[in-house]
């Protein structure tokens, strides 16, 4: 093989590799990732088997934890014997259920494929320090949170050429590393490091001569030792592909992780690097054997997974079945639709959806994408900050920033000078605040900052010490005065009339709103409310970059209230009655208190119905306050003004580590018409979408919906099942350790160790007991067969989801009956 041919494998060995990271989203616009999303095109228990060869992960919820469903009855007899015939086709031979049972008291011993790394680090003092894996990842991250880092520390270092070339410097520089590594004369080898990124890679892995199937398979294995950051750099490639641009950065970390095992292959005379190489070899050669093996191996976890499901899919099922036939038994009285509330599909918005309508049957409640159609990037007045306000797979197409805009009609220039009035107050404010905050950041001038503000600093840590009960403090208007704040909206740039009635119908119509329309209608976005959290924007939205839902309300409100978008949308065949009007509104997710926002542009009439709606709307708060109680250790029958206000202090409580439990407990969506639901207590677990497969003759909603918010959702419960498996490596870790890296870029758990990616152990267990369980999503829709078929037909990454097992797919049929889809294109009895 000549050198071009096999520097040319080697290189496409690393991207395959590079292409197995999921990526992770930044601290301040951060969503929820399947962190397995770039190996869904293969079967889920054959990732669960290469998770565990390459990096002793745990993609299956563990037996401990099944073992205890079992015994308390969250997994029935009849759960077991569905999931047995579910895995039947796959093992004609049989599996017991016995088998089954008497698995649940012993792990699985499964193999772990070694690295350079670890087959040379054969010192038998290593049981005093930390292994040459260990601090391998430490130095390696630790190199990456100063390269990365552009907002947190006052000194910055250069980086001229590139990660590897950065991280090449610094070792040259640390005279550390080979203390913690039992090697206080590493230095003396540090000129064998390739120079370049390339040449580390070729380097070693010509020098291996590991047989060529595996190569793609060891180099996943080694980026897996900084999964953390090596999902960072995955990031940062999505992003420059989404510009049109290329990334290096995971290409560098490989090589630098890469480049380790070539430095320590010095350190080691020829003998030792014979057995060494030797030992690599004989283990990678057994490693496709050993996938197969932990496969069959894990076949029985698969069996529980589908067991602890079957059970939650059952219940639903008998919900809604039972509650289909009462509709048909007992239907009910029609009521004239006075309030609409479009509502986000979070799953936390399905307890506030149903309180309402048992509040008032005159409200309607729909469930609609929570960006509400709009991909837009929001740039707050006078700043350079440029916030994504939709989903992270794709790109902004239309700008959002803020204009001063009382309610008083003024004319163009009028508006213009005011914003630019505004802009100029906020740039003096920021100065003012970095010049205060600058007088605290140096060593020298630290004792005499505390001096200096004296009593005044006593007041924050009064606060601390006793939280109050205020609203949450809107991060986009800090520095602004407090006269422009009320007048101050979110507006979109650039759009001209024939653009705005053009995104104007298609949202109206994607949310079946393109008719029959209420003289009142909500845009219900969402938000949660937390202080000291690094993971606050998690808990906003999970899908919209770790935006609230309040700007993308706003815009679209202000879009369809406009008359001459009004009068554009009847050529399109929408008529919005003249005395219909659209209130943006924002649900407060820990307190679960609703905001309205620009009420002062409403007309008399409107603002009248709002006003009239409060008392619906704090009734039916109360209601969704009570449900939420038991679960965060609160009295769910405590008065009204008491438990409010416990919820409020908890949500400014800087020592709070469980605000809310977000999107915990996520286990289906439902794609279908309200009337399906409509009364249905589903416990807060279900993302609710509506659909009406009547009014969507060509399939073009649907298409829409399986092939975003559907896949938006699939992540949310990957990342919520992946961080209860495997909280260890796919988790956040301790909420109490945690250290912000880069200012945004993510956590460490103390100190040092890999990048934190995940949820972290407070979001998903209380202190006794997990509160979400590990079920992968059950997806059901309401549509005919064919329609869905031709979907996933188009759309592989969609149908391999389904066909791989990484969620489930049921059809719900026009008499409620469901059917799920067992195998491509096959359709049986749920």
């Amino acid at each position: 093989m000549t050198d071009e041919t096999l520097s040319r494998r080697i290189g496409a060995a690393c991207e395959q590799a590079c292409q197995a990271i999921a990526p992770v989203w930044p601290l301040d616009r951060a969503i929820a990732v399947n962190p397995h999303w770039a190996r869904t095109s293969r079967p889920v228990r054959q990732v669960a088997a290469r998770m565990a060869v390459l990096a002793g992960i745990q993609v299956f919820p563990p037996r401990s934890y099944q073992r205890q469903a079992w015994q308390a009855g969250r997994i029935t007899r009849a759960d077991l014997a569905d999931a047995l015939a579910m895995l039947s086709h796959d093992h004609p031979d049989g599996l017991s259920a016995a088998q089954c049972i008497a698995a649940l008291d012993c792990a699985p011993r499964l193999p772990q494929m070694p690295l350079m790394i670890d087959v040379l680090d054969d010192d038998p003092g290593r049981q005093s320090r930390l292994s040459w894996r260990q601090a391998i990842t430490h130095q390696v991250s630790q190199t990456c949170a100063a390269y990365f880092d552009r907002h947190q520390a006052d000194w910055q270092p250069e980086r001229p050429q590139g990660l590897y070339a950065f991280w090449r410097h610094t070792l040259m520089h640390d005279h550390g590393i080979g203390l913690l590594m039992g090697l206080p004369d590493l230095h003396r080898w540090l000129d064998a490091l390739p120079a370049t990124s390339q040449d580390a890679e070729r380097w070693v892995m010509r020098r291996l001569e590991l047989p060529h199937e595996v190569w793609a398979d060891y180099l996943e294995a080694v980026l897996l030792t900084v999964n953390g950051w090596a999902s960072w750099c995955a990031y940062l490639g999505l992003q420059a592909s989404l510009e049109g641009k290329t990334d290096s950065h995971l290409r560098d970390l490989l090589a630098i992780r890469l480049a380790w095992g070539a430095l320590l292959l010095e350190s080691k005379n020829d003998a030792v690097t014979r057995q060494a190489f030797a030992a690599l070899q004989a283990a990678w050669s057994q490693a496709p054997a050993h996938l197969r093996q932990v496969e069959e191996a894990l076949v029985i976890d698969e069996v529980w997974q589908l067991a602890l499901e079957a059970g939650y899919q059952r219940q639903l099922a008998r919900r809604l079945g039972a509650h289909t036939h009462a509709l048909k038994e007992v239907p009910n009285e029609p009521h004239a639709i006075e309030v609409q509330a479009v509502f986000c599909i979070d799953v936390r918005s399905e307890p506030l959806r149903r309180a309402l309508e048992a509040t008032w049957p005159a409200v309607q409640t729909i469930g609609f994408a929570g960006f509400f159609g709009l991909p837009v990037a929001y740039t707050p007045l006078a700043t350079h900050a440029r916030w994504p306000q939709l989903p992270g797979l794709l790109a902004p197409a239309l700008e959002v920033t803020d204009r001063i805009m009382p309610a008083i009609s003024l004319n163009s220039a009028d508006g213009q000078h005011l914003s630019r009035a505004a802009g100029k107050a906020r740039h003096r404010r920021f100065a003012w605040s970095q010049q205060w905050l600058a007088g605290s950041r140096w060593p020298s001038a630290a004792f005499s900052f505390v001096e200096a503000t004296g009593v005044g600093y006593v007041g924050k840590l009064l606060q601390g010490l006793s939280p109050s009960t205020r609203s949450p403090a809107r991060d986009t208007l800090a520095g602004l005065p407090s006269r422009y704040r009320p007048v101050c909206r979110p507006t979109l740039m650039d759009l001209d009339l024939h653009a705005k009635v053009a995104l104007a119908s298609r949202v109206l119509h994607a949310a079946g709103l393109d008719q029959g329309l209420a003289p009142l209608v909500l845009l219900v976005g969402h938000g949660s409310q937390s202080v000291n959290n690094a993971h606050a924007a998690a808990l906003d939205c999970g899908a919209c970059c770790g935006q609230t839902g309040e700007v993308n309300a706003r815009v679209l409100a202000q879009l369809l209230n406009e008359s001459q978008v009004r009068v554009g949308l009847q050529s399109c065949g929408i008529s919005i009655p003249e005395q219909t009007a659209f209130v943006a509104v924002l649900h407060n997710t820990t307190t679960d208190e609703m905001h309205g926002f620009d009420l002062d542009l409403l007309p008399p009439a409107a603002r009248g119905r709002w006003d009239r709606m409060q008392t619906v709307l704090a009734h039916a708060c109360d209601q969704v306050r009570r449900e939420r109680a038991a679960r965060l250790g609160l009295n769910p029958r405590a008065d009204h003004g008491k438990l409010l206000t416990q919820l409020r202090r908890r949500a400014n409580d800087g020592a709070q580590t469980r605000p809310e439990w977000g999107l915990a407990g996520n286990a289906a969506f439902i794609m279908a018409p309200r009337r399906r639901t409509l009364g249905a207590d589903l416990g807060g677990r279900c993302f609710l979408h509506d659909y009406d497969a009547g009014n969507d003759p060509d399939g073009s909603v649907l298409e829409l919906l399986m092939t975003a918010p559907m896949l938006v959702t699939h992540w949310i419960n990957w990342q919520y099942h992946a961080s209860t498996c495997d909280p260890l490596r796919l988790g956040g870790g301790n909420k109490v350790l945690h250290n912000v890296v880069g200012g945004h870029i993510g956590v460490f758990e103390g100190n040092g160790g890999d990048l934190r990616i995940g949820l972290s152990h407070q979001a998903l267990h209380d202190g006794e007991r997990w509160i979400h369980e590990p079920l992968r999503l059950s997806v059901f829709i309401e549509a005919p067969e064919r329609r869905i078929e031709d979907i996933l037909a188009r759309h592989a990454s969609v149908r391999q989801l389904v066909d791989n097992r990484w969620l489930h797919l049921y059809r719900i049929a026009s008499d409620g009956s469901m059917t799920r889809r067992a195998a491509p294109q096959i359709w049986a009895a749920a």
